[in-house]
């Protein structure tokens, strides 16, 4: 039989009888007035800014409804001297929970003294100051330990999550600089040129594109931001993106003549932006240090340790800013048989020409993981449904339409089954996951070798 914590005095102090009585109560408090309990604590926190944005989903609300309900008939069923480990284990996974979803430790704290106040005017309206009292005290003594756990498991999941974006920060700045610096450099001259290429081509032309959606515009959202993390530079360079986009743009595009009077001073205001971009990309780059390494050694894509604190970032990303972001798992098909018939080197062989071709049907801004054994998660940023599918298409049929050569001369075909899921407002990047890797699912039983969404 388990000890019960010393933070648990009640169940020193109180003589049996009145223990169960108190727990009797509770119990029945509990268990009559959940559904009110619950409901008012969202009435309570719909309307709290900070918390508002983590309720506001119908999927949480289904789940949560439920679980809390379950929660709080927990804390009236609690007996340390009977179930203490199972009690700590479930606190323990709502306290991970919550730090993956980036929910402040300060919100739950509120959320668990809304309730014990509630159940408390309860208690002491309908069952007497003494009896009330002694379950309002067993309530509070349980409700603080359930949240020591909670948090306690909060602080572990910080803290680990920090540690892993300080080492993928680190990984960033191992990449080949002078590769991904002439990349960018690149990209931002290739936006640059088709833009007033465009600005000055035929009358009635499309409207330009803005460099905050330009491939440049995503890597320097999504990757430079953790490359460079502290640079007063990327404030600078983000300004001189949004004059672009919010005022130059804007105000060519509602000229009639580029070639009137204001055309030229606003072309060169706009080419002259763009150079101060380009003079400030070379300073981030010049003052960048090699450092540590956390590249899969045999796709070169990123270690799966990275996964939990690059998505958090990227659904927090889209939650502040409204834009969408889609997940691919990416599975090859009949894995094991490859390795049966041709030998581990050939598996690790279809395994790198896989991860080219992932690499080569998608852009700098998106996230390649090796997600486990012949197992690729690619997070596409800023992706709708329709976006996402047309890139897994053309993985599947890249794969498909490769012929692999193995270590001893022989060429094998491979191909791989894609599962497809968008963010859809759920807080939680295991949400995500779930719903790419059951779309998967269907793909393989579906006949593999194809695409399914969730």
């Amino acid at each position: 039989m388990n000890a019960p914590p010393q933070c648990l005095n009640m169940w020193y102090s109180c003589e049996p009888v009145r223990l169960d009585r108190a727990r009797e109560t509770l119990s029945a408090v509990i268990a009559e007035h959940a559904d009110r309990l619950i409901e008012r604590f969202y009435e309570v926190f719909l309307r709290h800014e900070a918390a508002s944005p983590f309720l506001d989903h119908s999927l949480v609300v289904e789940r949560l409804s439920p679980a809390l309900h379950r929660w709080l008939l927990s804390l009236a069923n609690f007996d340390p001297t009977q179930d203490l480990e199972t009690f700590k284990e479930r606190q323990v996974k709502m306290g991970e929970a919550h730090a993956r979803m980036k929910i402040p430790v300060y919100l739950v704290l509120e959320g668990a003294s809304l309730i014990k106040s509630d159940i408390a005017v309860i208690l002491l309206s309908n069952h007497g100051n003494s009896e009330g009292a002694m379950a309002f005290v067993l309530l509070n003594e349980i409700v603080d330990y359930a949240m020591l756990l909670m948090s306690q498991a909060y602080v572990t999941g910080v803290t680990q999550r920090a540690k892993i974006e300080e080492a993928y920060r680190l990984f960033t700045l191992g990449q080949d600089v002078n590769v991904e610096r002439e990349s960018q450099r690149a990209a931002l001259m290739e936006w640059s040129q088709s833009t007033i290429f465009g600005l000055l081509g035929s009358a009635g032309s499309a409207a330009p594109k803005p460099i905050a959606t330009s491939e440049f515009g995503l890597w320097f959202r999504h990757r430079a931001s953790i490359m460079f993390q502290g640079s007063l530079m990327l404030n600078s360079i983000d300004t001189a993106m949004k004059n672009i986009d919010e005022e130059l743009l804007p105000t060519i595009g509602g000229l009639d003549a580029l070639h009137g009077p204001e055309g030229p001073p606003l072309i060169a205001s706009l080419q002259a932006r763009v150079e101060e971009i380009k003079f400030l990309l070379s300073d981030l780059f010049q003052s960048l240090s090699a450092s540590a390494g956390g590249r899969d050694p045999l796709t070169s894509t990123l270690s799966r340790k990275f996964l939990p604190s690059i998505l958090g970032r990227e659904i927090a990303m889209c939650q502040q800013h409204g834009t969408p972001l889609a997940v691919m798992m990416v599975d090859a098909d009949h894995f094991k048989k490859v390795n049966d018939t041709w030998g581990h080197a050939a598996g690790d062989t279809v395994l790198r020409q896989i991860a080219e071709i992932i690499a080569d049907n998608t852009r700098s801004a998106d996230i390649v993981f090796r997600y486990g054994g012949e197992e690729f998660l690619v997070a596409l940023v800023e992706t709708e449904l329709d976006g996402a599918l047309e890139v897994a298409e053309k993985v599947r049929a890249a794969v498909d339409n490769t012929e692999i050569t193995v270590v001893d001369g022989a060429p094998i075909r491979a191909t791989v089954s894609i599962g497809v899921a968008t963010h859809l407002g759920h807080p939680d990047y295991q949400h995500l996951i779930k719903a790419a890797d059951q779309a998967l699912y269907r793909a393989k039983n579906e006949g593999r070798n194809r695409v399914a969404a969730a």
